[in-house]
């Protein structure tokens, strides 16, 4: 049987939704029904469309608590409510981690840890107050299950983002639910960046039990089906998004070589 989300009526906040994963999060709200908000710190080049429905942008910087508190007003002002959010603004540079400044590992966690606890904390304030909650998503990543050169506070940051989740939902619950989504390799527009031409895309995907990476739009989905009233139980879970996850190097590396060998 095939489950379709309804989201008419409900209001969802996705941070950093102007592109990427965060354009495919609230697009697949949209699609459902769901008025959209999203924030960033500039307007997308392009609407966020589905249809005839568009996204509401915000202009907000998700690490400055007296913006999220505007942010905040202006949602409940012409909303009346806040049904969703998903805390998906964060990344970062890859930069090795003993040549980094400290103010730049600051930066880093203030931007991937502690700005979605201030954007999960105001909204608890709302949700609490509404006779039906509401629910809270992290985006986690799977850099919190193994680490990559370039990325340790990152992954640092995303594996507490992991740990935020549960121990809020423990709090929160029952009437706010929260919980994590951790995508794997993401194919977005930006993915000449972290991957290389096309060709090493393909590479890259080729790996992967599902044969692609991810799109934005499969974050999306994920994001409806642990935000829907069906999936209240599942509140405090992590769900990796990854395709089968990455096999580990070694057997890539004898894969290749057989090949190589003939």
């Amino acid at each position: 049987m095939t489950v379709h989300f309804d989201y008419s009526g409900r209001v969802a906040l996705v941070t950093g939704g102007t592109k990427g994963i965060g354009r495919g999060i609230a697009e697949a709200f949209l699609a459902a029904g769901a008025a959209v908000v999203v924030c960033g710190r500039t307007e997308p080049e392009a609407p966020i469309r589905t249809g005839d429905r568009e996204a509401r942008f915000i202009a907000c910087d998700v690490k400055d608590l007296e913006s999220l508190k505007a942010m905040f007003a202006v949602i409940i002002a012409e909303h009346g409510r806040l049904d969703v959010v998903v805390n998906n603004a964060g990344g970062a540079p890859s930069t090795p981690a003993a040549t980094a400044s400290p103010r730049f590992h600051e930066s880093i966690i203030r931007l991937n840890l502690l700005a979605p606890l201030n954007v999960a904390q105001m909204a608890n304030q709302v949700m609490q107050n509404q006779s039906d909650g509401g629910a809270v998503i992290f985006i986690g990543s799977i850099g919190s299950l193994r680490p990559a050169p370039g990325t340790a506070a990152y992954s640092a940051a995303k594996a507490g983002i992991a740990m935020l989740g549960w121990g809020l939902a423990q709090e929160w619950a029952p009437k706010v639910r929260v919980m994590t989504v951790s995508p794997g390799l993401v194919h977005t527009d930006q993915a000449d960046v972290h991957y290389g031409d096309a060709a090493i895309s393909a590479a890259v995907a080729d790996t992967i039990p599902m044969k692609r990476m991810a799109t934005p739009t499969d974050i999306g989905n994920a994001c409806l089906m642990m935000a829907a009233p069906e999936m209240a139980y599942a509140t405090g879970s992590n769900l990796y998004v990854h395709g089968g996850g990455e096999p580990p190097v070694f057997q890539t590396v004898v894969t290749q070589l057989n090949k190589a060998g003939g």
